[in-house]
């Protein structure tokens, strides 16, 4: 769990204290694969190592994060949603998800969450929003559910649907228990209407190259990661009317229409599901 002391006068001091610059971070590669530049040698070193194993890993985190803008856009246009409970936020890069809610209502409310020093640090300084919508920033941990609905509650209204993004968060919590015990609380907490938007990396019989790299990431990287079958991560919209297609490959929910054939499937599965 996140440690979360009092505030002290200088909490970026206290952030910087946190960041580990000896062990390749999930945040930091994922920024190194999105084409940031918020990462250390030993995030590059690993993230070039993963890449050799699993060579699309690249074409995975892009599908991850268009997958985000797709869905936000949806929630915003067409369902009308105006909050968002953002877990898991990593670095900031290009359309982040007030960017992509505020171009289409600027009124839209957003709360990032997360427990990594260096994205929060980022987050404070960049995740900004202009009037008349609001973005605040949590330091805590998704297995906190309280501290989060609480903390998050100074900013969004729980009697109003609310958004709760989990892109690519989930999988670190390793029990099944627990993962599916949290993304239920938290759900449970938000009025009918709210939306679940949530991926997940998958494991199956036709992605041993995506099976060899986590195994790697988990002797070297933190924290570790744990995969789910396509079955497994369906299991999180459970109770939810899940909008179509499905939970499918993050690159294959509602992809921008081209001329081509159908985008590749990638090993990151996502999904929408409304509360009814």
């Amino acid at each position: 769990m996140t440690e979360n002391p009092a505030a002290i006068d200088d909490p970026a001091a206290l952030l910087r204290k946190r960041i580990d610059t000896l062990r390749p971070h999930t945040a930091r590669i994922w920024n190194y694969w999105l084409g940031g530049g918020d990462y250390y040698e030993v995030d590059r070193v690993a993230g070039d190592r993963i890449r050799e194993l699993h060579p699309a890993i690249d074409e995975y985190a892009r599908a991850d994060r268009l997958f985000l803008g797709r869905a936000v856009r949806h929630l915003v246009a067409e369902a009308g949603v105006r909050q968002f409970l953002d877990i898991g936020t990593g670095l900031p890069t290009a359309e982040n998800t007030h960017e992509v809610a505020q171009r289409h209502a600027p009124d839209a409310r957003v709360v990032y969450v997360d427990n990594d020093p260096l994205v929060m640090a980022h987050a404070r300084a960049l995740l900004t929003s202009t009037p008349p919508g609001r973005t605040d920033h949590l330091d805590e941990d998704l297995r906190n559910v309280d501290a989060v609905l609480e903390r998050a509650s100074a900013t969004l209204d729980f009697t109003r649907p609310v958004a709760l993004l989990l892109l690519g968060v989930v999988m670190f919590v390793p029990e099944d228990e627990e993962a599916y015990g949290a993304v239920g609380r938290l759900m449970d907490a938000l009025p009918a209407g709210s939306h679940l938007v949530l991926s997940h990396t998958i494991t199956s019989p036709g992605t041993p190259d995506v099976d060899a790299a986590v195994r790697f990431w988990n002797a070297h990287g933190v924290p570790e990661l744990t995969q789910r079958t396509p079955e497994a991560v369906s299991r999180f919209f459970d109770g939810l009317d899940v909008l179509e297609p499905g939970v499918v490959s993050c690159s294959r929910w509602r992809p921008e229409p081209t001329d081509g054939e159908e985008p590749r499937e990638v090993a990151m599965h996502g999904g929408v599901g409304r509360k009814r």
